[in-house]
């Protein structure tokens, strides 16, 4: 099966060597997606609701780059490094995908490797049409 590499333009793809995405075959992984905007700064700074969004944004837009789309995602995993912001950050997720409904697991991690980052974002699809 031929294999896509899809970039959002993250400054980190180059220096950790990863893509936003990779496709093979109907499958597609996308890998923590950070808050950032598309100059690879970080967006709503201190602000769990507006970070969640720019996170999601940004996979969807790798999932039409990809040649699929919100309604392909069977999994996503929230990385929050607060607990208790869980709540705030799945009413996001669930404007998104409240018709869809992939499986999902929320987790607290220590930190991320920018320490104004609240949240990131994996996501797994498959295409089926």
């Amino acid at each position: 099966m031929k294999r896509k590499l899809i970039s959002s333009g993250s400054p980190y793809e180059d220096i950790v060597g990863f893509s936003r995405a990779v496709r093979v075959g109907p499958y597609i992984s996308i890998g923590g997606t950070a808050p950032m905007d598309t100059d690879g700064n970080t967006v709503g700074i201190g602000d769990i609701s507006v970070q969640t969004k720019q996170c999601i944004e940004t996979i969807k837009i790798a999932l039409e780059k990809a040649g699929s789309s919100l309604n392909d995602v069977i999994r996503t995993r929230m990385l929050l490094t607060n607990i208790e912001d869980w709540k705030e950050a799945a009413e996001i997720r669930a404007s998104y995908f409240k018709g869809i409904k992939p499986v999902d697991t929320i987790m607290q991690v220590t930190r991320f490797i920018n320490p104004d980052w609240l949240i990131e974002i994996e996501v797994d699809a498959i295409v089926t049409s």
